[in-house]
């Protein structure tokens, strides 16, 4: 409880900061470069899907199965990869092609950096974990400020430019953490390792990568239809989701942590319930603290071009809620390696979103890009529920904490 306890408090600082970045970004480049910086950011977490393969779930998954070092050589090697061939695929696009080098510069030290942080992971360092993913907004704030401020650089490229040096700097210093740690003679290739991590990888992130299309299918759609400053505008209410959601994944990162190295199925269902009531509970709070400001607060926030921001979260409110909740059990079924029904799910979102998208978006605009989201993410949360409940028993207390609960968190906070 305590661990999830301080991986909560990081996230809440990684929230503030998300959320002073994102009105910076609103009021310094308008809706139109808002719009730029969420599509080019869109295309570097595709590409960060493909190198994930390696450097993502899979390397915290083995962390504690193989030798470090023979997970380093393979993730190291495919974030190279696929950090430069896959943006390169992204040059059809007028946008894409003007950020190539900027793409791929946040491709390959991301995913440097994703490598590391989830060595982390796979050996319960949430300590390490925390603070790098704080540093990670912290220091792109930094110096996003000292580009702009200091050195006058006021164009929206130095958004870009201010997060590549961010994520170099923080993969250098976590690489000189773990490779202390490391013997060269333990730097071997191994095909066992390699199919290993292939595998389960692949499957992994197909289901991300899936259900990423539907949280940014509506970008490329409302660009074709609307022009690149109707996606500068939707794209804050999905930021307002992702940055409530890096609170609820604060408790998956730990939940997945301890499934992952888990020996007892029945442990780990115990775990993913006790996940899911603060997950609920603290959804319920943020999303009424959303709801609760006024249109005319997000308008003097974000500007004038921002007018209608407030009806977008609520339209989305009932989807930031279901994916939040929902992910607890996601990232279950991710930690026993049941990543079929991770697919099901993505796919089943995926048709939704883009049928609806198609029908309603040329239409209603940003409003129907909100409907077609919410339809999804609601359809994807129904169908883990749905599978996870099939193997244990449904009871709304699992959503709900109880004085139990509170005294255990009180008793753990006092002792530590």
């Amino acid at each position: 409880m305590l661990t999830i306890l301080k991986t909560f408090v990081s996230r809440f600082l990684i929230l503030i900061l998300s959320f002073g970045l994102v009105i910076f970004s609103t009021q310094f480049w308008g809706s139109e470069g808002k719009g730029t910086i969420s599509i080019v950011i869109a295309n570097a977490a595709i590409v960060s899907f493909f190198s994930s393969i390696f450097a993502g779930s899979s390397t915290s998954y083995f962390a504690s199965k193989f030798k470090t070092e023979q997970i380093l050589i393979y993730s190291y090697l495919w974030s190279v990869l696929t950090g430069i061939t896959v943006p390169l695929l992204f040059s059809f696009s007028e946008i894409q092609s003007t950020y190539i080098f900027h793409l791929i510069g946040i491709s390959v030290f991301s995913a440097f950096l994703s490598v590391n942080v989830n060595v982390f992971i796979g050996m319960r360092n949430l300590k390490m974990f925390n603070i790098y993913t704080v540093l990670q907004q912290l220091l792109h704030v930094i110096f996003l400020f000292g580009f702009i401020f200091i050195l006058n650089l006021k164009a929206v490229s130095s958004y870009f430019t201010a997060q590549i040096f961010c994520l170099a700097t923080l993969f250098s210093l976590s690489f000189f953490q773990i490779i202390k740690k490391c013997k060269t003679s333990n730097f071997k290739f191994s095909s066992e390792v390699f199919k290993n991590m292939f595998d389960y990888g692949w499957k992994n992130q197909l289901s991300a990568l899936i259900q990423f299309l539907n949280y940014r299918l509506s970008f490329y759609f409302l660009e074709h239809y609307d022009g690149i400053s109707a996606v500068g505008i939707f794209s804050v209410g999905i930021t307002f989701a992702e940055a409530i959601w890096t609170i609820t994944r604060s408790i998956a990162v730990v939940l997945y942590s301890e499934v992952i190295n888990s020996k007892s199925k029945a442990e780990s269902i115990l775990k993913t319930k006790h996940s899911l009531k603060l997950s609920f509970s603290l959804m319920l709070i943020f999303l009424l603290g959303i709801i609760v400001i006024p249109g005319s607060v997000y308008e003097l926030i974000f500007g004038s071009a921002f007018r209608g921001t407030k009806e977008i979260i609520l339209i989305l409110s009932p989807g930031i809620f279901a994916i939040a909740v929902s992910d607890m059990v996601g990232y279950y079924f991710s930690g026993i390696k049941e990543l079929k029904i991770l697919n099901i799910k993505s796919i089943a979102g995926l048709i939704v979103t883009v049928i609806l998208s198609i029908i309603l978006i040329p239409k209603y605009g940003i409003y129907g890009a909100g409907i077609s989201t919410v339809a999804s993410y609601c359809l994807s949360a129904l169908i883990l529920f749905y599978h996870f409940y099939r193997s244990t028993t449904f009871n709304f207390k699992d959503f709900l904490i109880s004085k139990t609960d509170f005294d255990e968190i009180k008793f753990k906070f006092l002792k530590k």
